[in-house]
């Protein structure tokens, strides 16, 4: 049967000067464009102006009209959020460090999802549910995530949690939403010290650089940029920190593993390994044949 025929209500030929209308599409639908790209966009944290005020938590809870995590007494100083998760995309952490003769030191930190330049929820991702936008954030589309949960435990930092309400994945956005409204993310409209600064990576890093200059200059020789450039297997993070500590002090790896990075290795020691027990079996029933 003739598809025209078959099928009157799709199109079947494109439209002449009309880049929007596709083959297969009903009559009437169009293509959308994607918007435009523009200069990636993210976070730099400077732990050392954190004051551990939470406002950024309670900012982005806000805005994003995210549950509270209740109100039990976690112990652990007086942080009772403890880790990101699908209800906390935002969090500050409190590490009490005591030092001879110095008494106790506290560190903050406000903690994110990295919005990673290769990110290993996105290239685990089965469904496309995790896409890079045109800002260069990482956005999950919840209404094509099916809750696998793989991006959960590929991302090295703990970033993404897997809703109990609805059973799919949750993180942050980057306020994509007010980025689209020309609005800086509410977290880094409302630290009252600065401590999160919004724009271009590429302008954030040339200010983290200055900043880290200024901190050696005072004295303080233990200041780096942590995730502000590639290291290792790990590409550069486009929200990065300021840190004076070891990244375990701030509850961030050492060294953040990306599984992809691996897999090529793994798929031909796979490879190697097939192919040897091929040729062991052959053997064996070659032996066996034998009279």
């Amino acid at each position: 049967m003739n598809g025209d025929a078959a099928l009157p209500e799709f199109l079947t030929t494109q439209q002449a000067g009309d880049a929007n209308v596709s083959v297969g599409l009903r009559e009437g639908m169009m293509i959308a464009l994607p918007p435009p790209t523009v200069e990636p966009m993210g976070f730099f944290t400077d732990s050392t102006v954190c004051i551990g005020c939470k406002a950024c938590e309670v900012a982005c809870k806000q805005w994003n009209a995210l549950p509270s995590d209740g109100m039990t007494w976690s112990g652990q100083s007086y942080d009772n959020t403890l880790h990101l998760s699908a209800t906390t995309w935002r969090h500050v952490s409190f590490t009490e460090q005591e030092r001879p003769g110095e008494g106790v030191r506290w560190l903050f930190n406000s903690d994110v999802c990295k919005h990673c330049t290769a990110a290993p929820c996105q290239e685990a991702c089965p469904t496309g549910a995790l896409v890079y936008n045109e800002f260069g954030n990482v956005y999950l589309q919840q209404d094509i995530c099916n809750g696998c949960g793989y991006c959960v435990v590929a991302c090295p930092f703990g970033v993404l949690g897997r809703s109990e309400d609805d059973g799919t994945a949750h993180k942050c956005t980057l306020c994509y939403d007010r980025q689209k409204d020309g609005l800086e993310p509410a977290c880094a409209k409302t630290c009252p010290t600065d401590a999160i600064v919004f724009g271009p990576v590429a302008e954030l890093r040339e200010r983290a650089e200055q900043r880290v200059a200024t901190l050696h200059a005072q004295g303080e020789q233990d200041a780096y940029l942590y995730g502000a450039d590639d290291a290792g297997e790990y590409g550069r993070l486009n929200a990065f920190f300021l840190l004076t500590e070891e990244p375990a002090a701030y509850n961030l790896p050492q060294a953040p593993r990306r599984p992809a990075a691996h897999m090529r290795s793994r798929y031909l020691w796979s490879a190697i390994v097939g192919v040897g027990l091929s040729l062991v079996g052959a053997m064996a029933a070659a032996k066996g044949d034998r009279p």
